[in-house]
C-alpha cells in the first residue's frame, strides 16, 4: 500500500470525536459500543478504581498481534490512532482485508483507565505499570499478563507517547516517532526475535523517512526486566515499543497521530504479507538513538542578573476542567549551546524579566515574560 493511499484512508477514517491529549474510557466507550460485528469487544478486568479495561479482537488469521495503549494514562496519541484504525477496518473497501484475513489482533485501547482519567503516567496506586512486569502488583498489570498468556501473541506492540525533549540523535531534529526492539538480557544480545522486531521497525522507518526525514529515533536498549517490553521479549515474543513524539507546533499531537496510524498500517501490512524472519534487521541499526536536545522555548542571549545567558522553558501539562493545558516553566538559566528550542526568541542582550518585572528564576511559571519592555507570550498561538 502506497503512502498516499494510507493518507487517504486516514483522512477518511479519522475518528473526529477523539482529539487533543485527554482521552479516557468515557471518550472511547460510545465508540466501542458502535463497532460492527467484525469486532469482538470484552471487559478483561477492572482497574484499581474499578473502571473496566476493554479488549478488542478482530481478524481470523494465524499470526497473533497483541497491542496495548495508555499503559501510561497521559500518553493518548496511540489510542486516537487505534480508533482511526478500527474505523478503517470497518470499511470493507479500505484495502486492509489481508491484515484481518491473515492476522488476529487483540487490542487494549486503555490499559490504565485511572491514570487516563487523572491524566497521569501512574495508576491510582501511584505505580508505573511499565515497571511492574515482574511483581505484577497491580490489577492492570495482571490483566495484561493474563491476556499475554491466553492470547499467545506472535508480536507485541507496546504503545506509548514521549515528551518534547527528545531528538533523533544528538541533532536539531526532533524525534517525532521513536521505536525500540527491547533487550531480553543484560548483554542486549540481538536475538532472533529481537531481529524480527527490528525488521518490522526498519519497514516503518523507511515509510516515515519519506514523511518526516531524520525525525525517527530509537531508544537506548539497556535491559530492565521490570519493563513490560523487556519481559515479553525475554519470553521470545518479538516486541515493538512505539513512542508518539512531537512535531513542530503540534502540541495536540494530531500530526503525530497520523504518523502513528501510518506506522500501524505499514507494519501490519508487512507482517500480514511477508514471512518476517529477522534477516533484514540491520536497517534498524542505522536509526539514530534518541538524545534529549530540545526545550519547548529558548530565549537566546538574555540579560539575567547582569549576565548574558539563555533561558530554557519547558511546558508542563496540566489538566484543567477536562482539558490539557500547557504551562511554561523555566527549567534552565545558562548558556544552552547544546540545546535547541522548538521555538527560539532572540533577546539581543536585553533584560528578560518575569510578568511582574522581577528577575527570572528557575521554576518560574507563567505564560509570558517581559523583554525590552514588551510582553512576550511563551505559548504559540
Amino acid at each position: 500500500m502506497q503512502l498516499e493511499d494510507i493518507k487517504s484512508l486516514f483522512e477518511k477514517h479519522k475518528e473526529k470525536s477523539l482529539s487533543h491529549r485527554y482521552i479516557t474510557n468515557a471518550h472511547i466507550e460510545p465508540l466501542l459500543e458502535k463497532l460492527p460485528d467484525i469486532f469482538q469487544v470484552e471487559i478483561n478486568g477492572k482497574s484499581v478504581l474499578n473502571h473496566p479495561i476493554y479488549g478488542v479482537k478482530i481478524g481470523s488469521g494465524k499470526t497473533r498481534i497483541l497491542m496495548w495503549s495508555q499503559m501510561h494514562g497521559n500518553e493518548s496519541t496511540t489510542t486516537k490512532a487505534l480508533f482511526d484504525l478500527f474505523n478503517s477496518f470497518s470499511d470493507r473497501t479500505s484495502g486492509l482485508e489481508s491484515i484481518i484475513e491473515k492476522c488476529m489482533l487483540y487490542i487494549i485501547p486503555i490499559l490504565n483507565p485511572d491514570g487516563a482519567l487523572a491524566y497521569t503516567r501512574i495508576n491510582a496506586n501511584e505505580v508505573d505499570l511499565n515497571r511492574d512486569a515482574q511483581d505484577l502488583s497491580q490489577p492492570e498489570s495482571v490483566v495484561l499478563q493474563n491476556i499475554f498468556n491466553s492470547f499467545k501473541p506472535d508480536f507485541c506492540y507496546n504503545l506509548h507517547g514521549q515528551r518534547t525533549i527528545f531528538s533523533a540523535g544528538t541533532t536539531n531534529h526532533v524525534a517525532t516517532v521513536s521505536f525500540l526492539s527491547p533487550a531480553q538480557d543484560e548483554a542486549c544480545t540481538i536475538t532472533p526475535n529481537r531481529k524480527k522486531a527490528m525488521e518490522v521497525i526498519g519497514v516503518m522507518n523507511k515509510a516515515l523517512q519519506e514523511l518526516i526525514p531524520n525525525q525517527v529515533g530509537v531508544y537506548d536498549d539497556a535491559f530492565n526486566i521490570n519493563c513490560v517490553g523487556d519481559t515479553f521479549q525475554s519470553k521470545n515474543v518479538p516486541t515493538i515499543l512505539f513512542e508518539a513524539g512531537h512535531y513542530k507546533d503540534d502540541y495536540a499531537r494530531e500530526i503525530t497521530r497520523e504518523l502513528i496510524y501510518t506506522s500501524y498500517i505499514t507494519s501490519l501490512n508487512y507482517i500480514a504479507n511477508h514471512n518476517v524472519t529477522g534477516d533484514n534487521f540491520e536497517l534498524y541499526l542505522k536509526i539514530p538513538e534518541n538524545d534529549k536536545c530540545f526545550l519547548d522555548v529558548i530565549i537566546r542571549n538574555a540579560l539575567v542578573d547582569d549576565k548574558v545567558v539563555d533561558v530554557g522553558i519547558q511546558f508542563q501539562e496540566v489538566l484543567n476542567h477536562n482539558k490539557v493545558e500547557f504551562l511554561p516553566k523555566i527549567v534552565k538559566i545558562e548558556k544552552l549551546d547544546n540545546f535547541f528550542g522548538h521555538r527560539e526568541i532572540e533577546a539581543n542582550g536585553y533584560a528578560v524579566l518575569d510578568a511582574n518585572g522581577e528577575l527570572l528564576k528557575i521554576d518560574y511559571e507563567n505564560v509570558c515574560v517581559i523583554l525590552n519592555n514588551e510582553k512576550i507570550l511563551l505559548l504559540s498561538k
